[in-house]
């Protein structure tokens, strides 16, 4: 019989590159068979359409999960002008369809232009913002009436690339215009909203039918391996001390302020702002602090005493 786990044994962050159709939950669910534990958890969900990265969080380090900064996000996605669907996205019902033969590209990106910048964006229909204690996409699924109140997001770039002129499927002799552009952004901006607010500004309706995330945070693409690569080396992307020190900023710590701060103590201050990491002389990160007044205090202890023995 193996002996239990210590809680840092296999503990890290696991950057995944998400496949289309499959949710964030699916992924968890393959990573803790593939991992052989329950502790996994991820930070920020993809709808089934989206791809690209997923961070999740292994053993211990899924406490870590909360307190990573992820508050910026970049996207490659394809809008496509001219229909509206009941979801923003290319797995809702078309509401409506309208020749954009007459769009050009200067009065695309008149409109781009409009939507960048700090905005007011009213989210999605299908989201997992909650109304009245419900999930927006479980009232909209029932059909309920409800309304979503705009809120402020920030999108710092947002560039159109290739336009392609598609021709109406189903009969009819109107084209679509679908436009692939690259977003960076806020947490909490829909890029669903952004292509259903440039179709609507624009006159012919829009929608997303394609998107990928390639960053999050500090991971990218880079750091990312698919659900098949995963399976071939079963491990995290990054260690937990290796994922601390690649998040966070850091500072070091002698030997005695280790064994204080593992044991629950606070630390000096040094007047370092935000969350960052302790690493001791081993290059272990001992516990993440922040500091307030004249204490460096925990809020997330990695190494307790009780696994440095």
């Amino acid at each position: 019989m193996s002996a239990p786990r210590s809680g840092l044994d296999g503990a890290g962050l696991l950057v995944i590159d998400k496949e289309q159709g499959v949710t964030s939950h699916d992924v968890v669910a393959a990573c803790r068979k593939l991992l052989q534990t329950r502790k996994v958890g991820h930070a920020g969900t993809l709808d089934p359409m989206a791809t690209g990265v997923l961070v999740l969080g292994v053993e211990r380090a899924t406490k870590m999960l909360g307190l990573l900064s992820l508050t910026t996000k970049a996207y490659t996605a394809t809008i496509r002008l001219g229909a509206d669907t009941d979801t923003d996205d290319a797995e809702g019902k078309v509401l409506t369809r309208t020749d954009s033969a007459a769009l050009d590209h200067d009065r695309i990106a008149a409109q781009v232009r409009t939507l960048t910048g700090d905005i007011s964006q009213i989210p999605a229909r299908v989201s997992a913002i909650k109304v009245d204690g419900k999930r927006a996409h479980a009232l909209a699924r029932d059909g309920a009436d409800f309304e979503l109140k705009p809120r402020p997001v920030t999108v710092s770039r947002f560039e159109v690339g290739k336009i392609t002129l598609t021709p109406w499927d189903g009969g009819g002799t109107g084209v679509f215009t679908d436009i692939e552009v690259e977003v960076e952004c806020s947490a909490g901006t829909y890029i669903r909203s952004l292509a259903r607010d440039l179709g609507a500004a624009l006159g012919v309706g829009g929608h997303l039918i394609a998107l990928r995330r390639t960053r999050v945070g500090p991971f990218t693409l880079a750091e990312a391996r698919t659900l098949t690569e995963l399976a071939d080396d079963p491990a995290v992307s990054l260690g937990i001390d290796d994922a601390a020190q690649f998040a966070f900023s850091h500072r070091n710590i002698s030997a005695e302020e280790a064994e204080s701060i593992s044991q629950g103590r606070w630390l000096e201050p040094i007047g370092m702002a935000g969350t960052y990491a302790a690493i001791d002389p081993d290059g272990h990160t001992i516990a993440l602090l922040q500091e307030k007044g004249r204490r460096a205090s925990s809020v997330m202890v990695v190494r307790p005493a009780t696994l440095r023995q």
